[in-house]
């Protein structure tokens, strides 16, 4: 909740237990939400020596479009052709976002590749705030990256780098052509057409990847559950979390990603970092937590839009 100028704060709704209780409810679901999409990549992880990276990717996006068509059953007529675009590029985004990623997590810790993929939705946050206190947590973030380098980028892969500074770049642009997206289609109409064009796109690569494995009961499991934990169990619980919170405080709890992918890449993959390596991931975090409250209090400002 937003601190108010006053010393004694009239009451408010927000300040009834009922009020409370909901928005301690909100914070469990985002970052129950948050929880599942990092022990889905840590699963994905596991797949990878049956899948290859491409099988996977093409299981997690396969199956997950399957599940958001059968449910939203989306209208393909109606739509002009920008709003196609949109979708077009939206699809694409979401493919390179999970191929980049995927490909990292490969070759790197996972708390390390979430903390460079960040970066770039950080970066979108401090180029559109345009405000000086937004560059000095860009700084703290850059740091952070350097301290990671202290640690050696040899020992985390310099592809693996790459890939994640890869991933990030996709991130930055699935958030803008998501909202682009949201703004032409009803509902969930417009993320089920472009998972399907991404399971498209990914497919050739992930057939040569995985073959007839892709088939295979057991993985067929685990790529359910991938798709679940990654895609559909978060996508719900954060639609349902972003109805009891203000959305300046859903993006704070979502910059803890680093943080929790590190805790299941510890817990699934028995990844351990160094000390360096973990204040590396601390200065991000506080980077993109603080970034995201300069952009919420600018926002609040009059005579901005």
């Amino acid at each position: 909740m937003p601190v108010t100028d006053t010393l004694l704060p009239t009451p408010s709704p927000a300040d009834t237990p009922t009020a409370r209780r909901g928005g301690i409810a909100a914070v469990g679901l985002v970052l129950g939400g948050a929880l599942s999409v990092q022990f889905g990549s840590a699963v994905a992880a596991l797949l990878f020596p049956r899948t290859g990276v491409a099988g996977a990717v093409t299981l997690r996006l396969t199956i997950s479009a399957l599940l958001l068509l059968v449910v939203c059953r989306p209208r393909l007529r109606g739509h002009d052709r920008s709003a196609w675009l949109a979708a077009g590029a939206f699809g694409l985004a979401l493919a390179g976002m999970n191929s980049l990623f995927y490909q990292a997590i490969e070759r790197i810790p996972l708390g390390p590749a979430v903390t460079l993929e960040v970066l770039g939705p950080l970066a979108l946050s401090v180029f559109g705030a345009r405000r000086l206190a937004s560059w000095g947590w860009a700084g703290l973030a850059l740091a952070g990256v350097a301290l990671l380098g202290q640690g050696g980028f040899d020992r985390l892969n310099p592809a693996g780098v790459a890939f994640a500074f890869g991933a990030g770049a996709m991130w930055a642009a699935y958030i803008v052509l998501s909202a682009r997206v949201g703004g032409r289609f009803p509902g969930a109409d417009g993320l089920a057409l472009a998972l399907t064009l991404a399971a498209l796109v990914t497919l050739p690569l992930g057939i040569a990847d995985g073959g007839a494995v892709l088939l295979d009961p057991q993985v067929l499991a685990l790529g359910t559950a991938l798709a679940v934990l990654a895609s559909g169990l978060p996508y719900t619980l954060e639609l349902l979390a972003l109805r009891r919170m203000p959305t300046a405080t859903f993006a704070v709890l979502m910059s803890l990603g680093p943080a929790i992918a590190t805790l299941a890449g510890w817990l699934v993959l028995r990844q351990a970092l160094t000390l360096l390596e973990c204040a590396a991931i601390v200065l991000v975090i506080a980077a993109s937590i603080g970034a995201v409250r300069v952009n919420a209090a600018a926002a609040g400002r009059p005579g901005r839009r």
